[in-house]
């Protein structure tokens, strides 16, 4: 459910119609529901209801905006981080350290030692070789790091291959077939405590299925490493639960996921780590859109609007699907070719997608944006940056400004040796 509706013929974002904020703001604009957001939140953390101990920490990654990520503090939840700017944004919105989790297979020397120095709440190592390094700096730094190890479970999530997190040939983790010998050594450096293991297959998953084989061999590995002698406190069980970007989709839901994760593991006697993103996010944004012009086509028109692939790039990147539909529609349908105006073939939104009828100078939406939309923008083809948006009933508030290509020009130099 969200808190994008029709009323009398006018899409609304809660109780603000849309065309009010294209008129004031400008388009393309990202738009967030305050109500959608913390309905997500409760929904998903009473999914959880019979896991007794547990972190909900937020996939920052999916929508790092300072106000979405406040509303979410508001909500109790911590923040998923893959880099310090990351980390740094939590903490500016309100988000505890200690209920900060720090990902990412790439963290720099520089990385963790700011995440220390900041006292987050958990990293998860990605290699024996970051380990390594991290137990050295801390204990150099006179501080011993809460830390989990990430485990490559060699598990097809069956999602996008782009968005494949779990596979032996993907980059992250370790293997599970050596994740025994590699926490054991870990585990006897100074300056770290290893607690526990970490798994994340990939985002987007709409079967639990390949979770639960996850879930599983997770389960069997924390029983060797208790077998071995270690102390295991802390499971991080990744994100990944997707979204219906499509109406007639049907995905898990929070509560079927929250039953199969509180059944597979409820003899494990640790405190249980959840990195959702999407599921909060997705649904309460939208990508708010003007018609340039209607161009005529060999089969189908091209619908050109002002948003492009450098605001969404979604469908370029993945060939992902978002639902189009117009924010006044006429009741009459048409079969377009949804398309943005940069100089690439790639900057195709849909083809021969029947959608509202659609005219120069009309609004529209891209809906499902509030998650992997604005944090992925780019200011290619010198477009500059959109701007976002958050609503709260009746009133919103710009959250992002918008910047212009002029702006991101000023910030470039011309050498003196090139007159």
């Amino acid at each position: 459910m969200d808190h994008f509706e029709y009323r009398e013929g006018v899409m609304h974002a809660e109780d603000v119609p849309l065309p009010r904020i294209a008129e004031e703001v400008g388009t393309p604009v990202y738009v967030y529901s305050r109500a959608t957001l913390e309905r997500h939140a409760t929904v998903f953390r009473e999914g959880l209801s019979d896991v007794p101990d547990k972190l909900i920490a937020f996939a920052v990654k999916s929508n790092p905006n300072l106000a979405v990520l406040r509303v979410l503090a508001n909500q109790g939840y911590g923040a998923d981080c893959v880099s310090i700017g990351e980390v740094r944004r939590a903490i500016a919105a309100g988000m505890a350290p200690d209920k900060i989790v720090f990902s990412g297979v790439g963290k720099t020397h520089a990385e963790l030692i700011a995440g220390l120095e900041e006292g987050i709440g958990q990293f998860n190592i990605e290699s024996e070789e970051e380990g390594l390094e991290l137990a050295e700096i801390a204990a150099k730094m006179g501080k011993t790091a809460q830390c989990t190890l990430r485990i490559n479970p060699d598990v097809d999530a069956g999602t996008h291959d782009k968005i494949s997190t779990g596979k032996a040939d993907n980059k992250f983790g370790v293997p599970i077939d050596q994740a025994g010998q590699i926490f054991g050594k870990l585990a006897s450096q100074p300056g770290v405590n290893l607690r526990g293991v970490a798994v994340h297959i990939g985002s987007q998953l709409g079967d639990l299925a390949p979770l639960e084989r996850a879930f599983e061999k997770l389960s069997a590995l924390v029983t060797s490493l208790r077998g071995a002698g270690h102390e295991i406190t802390h499971v991080d069980l990744g994100g990944g639960l997707g979204v219906p970007y499509k109406r007639e989709e049907h995905l898990p839901s929070p509560a079927e996921y929250g039953a199969m994760v509180a059944r597979v593991t409820r003899d494990w006697r640790v405190k249980l780590i959840f990195e959702p993103g999407r599921v909060i996010a997705g649904n309460a944004g939208v990508l708010l859109t003007r018609v340039v012009r209607v161009k005529r086509g060999i089969n189908d028109p091209f619908v050109i609007v002002d948003a492009a692939m450098n605001d969404l790039a979604r469908p370029a990147l993945y060939g992902a699907y978002h639902d189009f539909v117009a924010v006044e529609p006429r009741g009459v349908d048409m079969t377009a070719n949804i398309v943005g105006p940069i100089c690439e073939t790639g900057d195709t939104f849909a083809m021969g997608r029947l959608t509202d009828k659609l005219e120069t100078g009309d609004l529209a939406v891209f809906r499902t944006a509030g998650a992997y939309g604005a944090t992925m923008a780019s200011s290619y083809n010198s477009r500059g940056f959109v701007a976002e948006v958050l609503v709260d009933g009746d009133k919103y508030a710009v959250v992002a400004d918008r910047i212009a290509a002029a702006t991101i020009m000023d910030a470039e130099q011309v050498p003196d040796w090139l007159d």
